[in-house]
C-alpha cells in the first residue's frame, strides 16, 4: 500500500506539471523534462540499442510533450505509460521509415524512391523543421543553453561550465530561452492559420 501511495503522489506531481504545461509555463516543462528524461531515455536506449538514436528518440518524445501536453489521459494510465507508449510509437515510426528505405535500396525502385511520404512523416518533418526556425530566432546565449539542455542532454552545471557563466545565469537562459521558443512557436502557428484563411477568403 505504501508503494502504491507513492506512485499515486508522484503521478499527481506530475500531472501537474502537464496542466502547468498547457498554461505556458516553462518551469513546468523544465521540471517535467528533469523527471522523466533518464525514464524516457532507458527505454529509448533498450529499443534502439544505440546511445545517438536513443538521444534522437528522446527528443522527439519531449518536443511532443512541449507542443501537446493534451494528448495526456490520466483515464487510459499514469504518465509514465503515457511516455511508455509514445517513445514505443516513436521508435515504431523510425523502424517503419527505415525499413522502407531499405527496400526501396535493395529493389531499387525509382517507384518508390519517388513516392510521396504519408501525412504522419511529413507532419512530424514540418514540426520540427518549425521548431529549428524558431530556434534560430532565440538571442545566442537563450539559444546555446537550450540546445545544450534539450538537445545535447547536459545538465545546469555542465552547460555553466561549458559556456563559462554562473549557475544562476544558466537558469535564466533555460527559462527565457524556452519562454521565447514557445513565443515563436505560437507566433508561427497563428500566421499560418492566418494565412489558411486568406486563402479561404480568396476561394
Amino acid at each position: 500500500m505504501k508503494e502504491v501511495g507513492k506512485v499515486a503522489h508522484f503521478d499527481d506531481k506530475s500531472e501537474r506539471l502537464l496542466i502547468g504545461i498547457r498554461s505556458g509555463s516553462v518551469e513546468a516543462f523544465d521540471l517535467f523534462y528533469e523527471t522523466h528524461a533518464s525514464f524516457v531515455y532507458q527505454i529509448a536506449l533498450k529499443m534502439t540499442n544505440n546511445q545517438s538514436e536513443a538521444e534522437d528518440l528522446c527528443h522527439d518524445v519531449f518536443v511532443e510533450v512541449f507542443r501537446h501536453p493534451e494528448q495526456f489521459d490520466s483515464s487510459r494510465g499514469s504518465v509514465k505509460a503515457w511516455l511508455a507508449v509514445k517513445t514505443k510509437s516513436r521508435f515504431i515510426d523510425r523502424m517503419r521509415k527505415k525499413k522502407r528505405v531499405r527496400i526501396g535500396i535493395e529493389q531499387n525502385e525509382a517507384e518508390r524512391k519517388a513516392a510521396a511520404p504519408t501525412e504522419e512523416v511529413v507532419t512530424r518533418r514540418l514540426e520540427r523543421d518549425r521548431l529549428f526556425s524558431a530556434l534560430q530566432l532565440l538571442p545566442d546565449a537563450q539559444r546555446q543553453a537550450v540546445i545544450q539542455k534539450y538537445f545535447r542532454y547536459r545538465t545546469q552545471e555542465e552547460i555553466a561550465l561549458l559556456m563559462q557563466k554562473p549557475i544562476g545565469t544558466v537558469k535564466s537562459l533555460l527559462r527565457y530561452g524556452l519562454k521565447n521558443l514557445r513565443k515563436q512557436l505560437k507566433e508561427t502557428d497563428w500566421q499560418e492559420g492566418r494565412g489558411d484563411h486568406r486563402h479561404e477568403r480568396k476561394m
